[in-house]
């Protein structure tokens, strides 16, 4: 093999250093990607401008940039840059990296803490002091929202950035980049990539720039494995590479929640496509199909309710269906509620109504039960006038007493349910303005 082959050889991927790693963004004007953050006007570029340095939280997914971005803050600003991972370090190298800014006075220094939301209360505490009183500038990178994982103490004194996944045309441009960089990239290689493939490897991505990059090495060890001489990526390369593919999920962080919040809302938006589509994406994350049966469930009684109560049925049954038949088969009886409670009637004139009687309950204590409604079982009790003067409704014309009254007297007259008039409550509705005014003839002008 000639210099120019050894050189190819050493540039496909087999470098101790991943490809990400060699093709990190030197300065701010590489970054590519998180256009509202950088740019003139930009609140990175204010920060940046703003000298000296505030602490900070980057907040986002992986593979946007939060820690490039941290150094690259520390770097223009002229600032000592001290980075730690809270996956490996504790107090211990905090508190080591405090003493080496304290002693050197005469620069500022940046103190990064990788995956901060792995730190407990009392290890951030740990350096909350010598944030307060500016021996370091923190900045902290998760992908946990900070509102939940980060002290209240500690979010007060740094500004949250939201950083947001690459969209796949900054992910082409960062392939691209990589394919020609003869220095740091595979440009020695002379690799050439059709557009279409390198747009389904960047959408294979999924947002993450250093799995593009990752993607991008991998399928040019395995094309120049195959053959040596190989000087394009091909389909046959990038199905080998994006085999099963790779979507952004977690089992109980804001993707989690996000989704599950999407579902529930394109269901009570009555949207079956979009419905179905976040199914479908929480099932291919790895969400327990039980779970999503489950708030299947609380969807149809909070949602639909008595517009149709078919849907608690349906999707009982549907839950019942995937244990038995577990996955996959059992997941299309999920997906098949799914679209009967996006395309049902809407009401939720119950969970309003359950909502206010619980208010009502929290609001005044232990309200006697009227002596008509009580049980009277033994002597004593009927001797209390337990049950007297109450009305069998089923002795009463269409089994209906009017004029009867069942609330404690401190709440008469009030109303909870007050039904939609959508779907079957339409005929409660009605039913109810019938009751409701045979009650007001019977107990006369003036009363409820």
């Amino acid at each position: 093999m000639g210099a120019e082959g050894e050189a190819a050889g050493d540039a496909v991927g087999l470098a101790w250093q991943p490809l990400a790693d060699r093709m990190r963004p030197r300065s701010l004007a590489e970054v590519v990607g998180q256009a509202h953050l950088l740019g003139p006007g930009k609140p990175l570029t204010a920060l940046i401008e703003a000298r000296p340095l505030h602490s900070a939280v980057l907040w986002g997914p992986p593979g946007t940039g939060k820690t490039t971005l941290a150094r690259l803050l520390a770097q223009a600003t002229g600032a000592r840059f001290i980075g730690l991972s809270a996956v490996l370090a504790g107090v211990k190298d905090v508190r080591e990296a405090v003493a080496t800014a304290q002693g050197e006075r005469g620069r500022p220094t940046v103190l990064f803490l990788d995956e901060v939301h792995r730190f407990n209360k009392a290890q951030q505490d740990a350096f909350l002091p010598f944030v307060e009183d500016g021996t370091v500038v923190f900045i902290g990178a998760t992908t946990e929202n900070p509102s939940f994982e980060l002290n209240n103490a500690l979010l007060s004194r740094a500004r949250v950035y939201v950083l947001r996944a690459l969209q796949v045309d900054d992910l082409v441009t960062l392939l691209e980049r990589a394919l020609a960089d003869r220095e740091r990239g595979l440009g020695a290689l002379g690799l050439a990539v059709d557009a279409a493939v390198m747009r389904r490897l960047a959408e294979s991505a999924d947002g993450d720039a250093r799995r593009a990059l990752n993607l991008l090495d991998l399928a040019a060890g395995i094309a120049r494995a195959a053959d040596a001489q190989a000087t394009t990526i091909g389909e046959d390369t990038l199905a080998q590479v994006v085999a099963g593919g790779w979507r952004r999920f977690d089992r109980g962080g804001d993707v989690f929640y996000d989704q599950i919040s999407a579902l529930h809302k394109a269901v009570r938006g009555s949207d079956p496509d979009a419905a179905l589509y976040w199914l479908a994406r929480m099932l291919d994350g790895g969400c327990d199909p039980r779970y999503l049966a489950r708030r299947l469930v609380r969807m149809a009684t909070e949602d639909i309710g008595l517009a149709d109560p078919r849907a608690l049925t349906l999707t009982l049954e549907a839950w019942d269906a995937y244990e038995r038949l577990g996955s996959p088969e059992g997941e299309l009886a999920l997906a098949e509620a799914v679209v009967f409670l996006a395309c049902a009637a809407k009401s939720n004139a119950v969970y309003a109504a359950f909502g206010a009687a619980r208010e009502d309950v929290a609001g005044h204590g232990s309200l006697e039960v009227p002596p008509q409604l009580r049980n009277a079982p033994t002597k004593l009790m009927k001797s209390l006038g337990h049950g007297a003067g109450y009305r069998y409704a089923h002795d009463e014309p269409d089994a209906f007493a009017a004029g009867e009254r069942y609330l404690p007297p401190e709440l008469e007259g009030r109303r909870y349910y007050e039904p939609s008039g959508r779907g079957m409550e339409g005929r409660i509705a009605e039913k109810l303005r019938e009751l409701r005014e045979r009650n007001r003839a019977a107990r006369g002008p003036g009363k409820a």
